[in-house]
């Protein structure tokens, strides 16, 4: 096991170094220039139509399709997961608090990008067995034409279905046992923690059964009620150490740039390091040009795809500026970082240090639905290309094989799980960084096109 880690481990070393830091940040950056900085300019407008659409019942739409509000908190529920618990932690362990400056510098580009992936899927979205569909295998095949643009797609159909509706939803399962583990081992209770796993692949299952409606009406519901819950758990645990926050501030600015500045002289963090984690976790957390969330947005009843692209932002600031940073700075302001802890129980860790007795089971409790509502999203997301590539027939195989892999996630040592995830999330990036810089022009166009609209009316 030890040989199989190491070599996935060097395999994604290998993509995340060089490669997938300069096409993902380089994307970002080529967007954000192109559409003239929209992430800041139509900022205020994304919240608008994003919470102006807010229900926790949304209106039933025909063809599969969702509400604004419905694609969003789907988009949301892939996003929110472990990415921002875990992830966070593993970041600060990995790259040091300079790793968190990177992630909020691929964040900010993130939403330029994950604007242009929304506004491609809406406007390449299809009608399927029935049912509206869309995402990136879509759009490659515009993007890129003849047997090429075949091709491509059909590899990110294979990727995003090994990366995350099986590799990815491990990484949730496995942190969940991990977070419910360590409760019952602090109070000397010995639980299998592939018990867990069961819960949750027969919880999914159910869900799995209902599809789309089933799974749109969900996460309305859970995502505004789960981030809620987090939010004020969090800030009340930073307010208890106020005084830190300054501090914290200051660990990651410095270790963005001279990690051994803060961690000490011994410090084995060189600033690629804190690149490499800052990016590749943010990723993992906001998911902004992985080619994920697209399939959501596509199915949305939006009045246009420019608008569509506008509540996809907003996903990626709440992802990461809000949720992910709590974690953050739960854990820089409560000075665990040194206490020798990794992922879920550095967390947890944070949260005992002023909730003694309850810290481990409110973030334990809260990781088991950011992660829960993950697996559907990413599910959902495996789903669309399974279908894609074979035909709805092998979905219920697929929703049975993602069950499985659910349950024997929980069992695997944490590095191997998030290694084996690493390296098929920046796979899927290739083919969907290629396609959006492809079709870049269309993205332009259709801002442009809005944005003479929008300044008419006004």
């Amino acid at each position: 096991m030890e040989t199989i880690t190491q070599f996935v481990s060097n395999a994604s070393d290998f993509l995340w170094n060089v490669i997938l830091i300069i096409l993902l940040c380089g994307t970002g950056i080529f967007f954000t220039f192109r559409l003239k900085f929209i992430q800041v300019r139509k900022f205020k407008d994304g919240l608008k139509i994003v919470f102006g659409n807010m229900k926790l019942k949304g209106d039933k739409s025909q063809h599969g399709e969702m509400t604004p509000f419905q694609s969003v908190a789907t988009a949301i529920a892939a996003q929110v997961g472990t990415g921002n618990l875990t992830g966070a932690a593993t970041a600060l362990i990995g790259g040091g608090p300079g790793a968190i400056f990177w992630m909020w510098v691929s964040a900010f580009f993130g939403m330029a990008t994950i604007y242009g992936e929304a506004v491609l899927a809406q406007k390449f979205k299809t009608v399927k067995d029935g049912e509206v569909t869309g995402g990136p295998v879509y759009y490659i095949r515009q993007a890129f034409k003849g047997r090429f643009g075949k091709i491509l797609a059909a590899c990110f159909a294979v990727f995003i279905i090994l990366a995350l509706g099986f590799m990815g939803n491990m990484v949730q399962s496995n942190s969940i046992s991990a977070a419910f583990t360590e409760v019952f081992q602090a109070r000397n209770i010995h639980v299998e923690p592939v018990l867990f796993g069961v819960i949750l692949a027969v919880i999914t299952g159910f869900i799995f059964l209902g599809g789309v409606g089933r799974l749109s009406s969900v996460v309305e519901k859970l995502v505004p009620i789960m981030a809620g819950i987090y939010i004020v758990g969090s800030v009340a645990l930073i307010l208890m150490h106020i005084t830190a926050v300054p501090e914290a501030f200051r660990m990651i600015i410095v270790g963005a740039f001279q990690p051994k500045a803060v961690l000490g002289a011994g410090a084995g963090i060189a600033v690629r390091e804190a690149i490499r984690y800052g990016v590749a976790r943010g990723l993992f957390s906001n998911e902004a040009g992985m080619g994920s969330t697209p399939h959501a947005h596509a199915r949305a009843k939006a009045k246009n795809p420019h608008e569509q692209g506008l509540a996809a932002m907003i996903s990626v600031f709440i992802d990461t500026f809000i949720i992910l940073n709590l974690t953050v700075f739960s854990i820089l302001t409560t000075g665990v970082l040194s206490s020798g802890k990794e992922g879920t129980a550095l967390t947890q860790s944070a949260f005992c240090t002023s909730f003694s007795g309850f810290g481990d089971i409110f973030v334990a409790i809260c990781l088991f639905f950011f992660a829960f509502s993950t697996i559907l999203g990413w599910h959902f997301f495996g789903q669309v290309n399974v279908q894609y590539l074979f035909g709805r027939k092998m979905t219920k195989i697929y929703s049975l094989i993602v069950v499985l892999f659910v349950i024997v996630g929980s069992a695997l040592k944490v590095d191997l799980v998030w290694s084996l995830s690493d390296f098929f999330n920046g796979l899927m990036v290739i083919p969907n960084a290629l396609a959006l810089l492809a079709l870049s022009g269309t993205v332009v166009l259709i801002c442009k096109t809005y944005d003479k609209k929008d300044s008419k009316k006004s």
